[in-house]
């Protein structure tokens, strides 16, 4: 069975290289540094007096898809759906001169679909925004933390602005998508990889 599961994963993997449209992960525009740590990716950028980082993790990424009912209909040549990774993201922004950092929860909603009669409708919405002390790893529930189901559209429109002007828009968001549907499919060929090495081993 071991030998079957081997040469299963090794066919599979060669598929998934060929299909593996970046062979290096692409850049985000905007001059932000890029720092990954296996699933979690960090995006830095330093502007007056202050610095911003992105933070997502590509785990759990990839939205279920709606196609499941259908797969059994699914004629065997067909192409695969190209699989997209949106994975929510914090924003943090930190001031130099105070000790505290404003956190954004970010994350991409599920029916964006339904939006497209509207003008100019962002793919991304903040879910909660809190404030939390700088350089602390842990954050603290006790720290206020604003949903914005019930916020005042003016004050969430001035809180999107206040991320688009420091480099957090749309464009930044389809780039983060680009980044972390890379970066999974990237992780994934390795998992499959390591999993061959696994099955292989006596």
């Amino acid at each position: 069975g071991d030998k079957a599961f081997a040469q299963f994963l090794s066919d599979e993997i060669k598929e998934e290289k060929k299909i593996q449209k970046h062979k290096s992960l692409p850049k985000v525009s905007g001059g932000w540094e890029l720092e990954v740590h296996g699933t979690e990716a960090k995006l830095v950028r330093k502007i007056a007096g202050e610095k911003i980082t992105v933070t997502f993790n590509i785990n759990n990424s990839i939205p279920p898809s709606a196609e499941d009912e259908t797969q059994e209909e699914q004629k065997p040549d067909e192409q695969e759906p190209d699989l997209t990774s949106t994975p929510n993201f914090v924003v943090e922004v930190i001031k130099d001169d105070t000790k505290q950092t404003l956190v954004l929860d970010c994350h991409y909603p599920e029916d964006e679909i339904g939006h497209e009669g509207e003008e100019e409708s962002d793919i991304f919405t903040i879910r909660e925004v809190s404030f939390q002390p700088t350089g602390e790893s842990d954050w603290k529930d006790t720290n206020y933390t604003l949903n914005t189901d019930s916020l005042d559209w003016a004050l969430y429109d001035h809180l999107m602005d206040f991320l688009a002007d420091r480099g957090v828009d749309n464009t930044f968001a389809d780039e983060l998508i680009e980044l972390s549907t890379a970066l999974e499919h990237q992780e994934y060929i390795k998992f499959l990889e390591d999993l061959k090495s696994f099955v292989k081993c006596q």
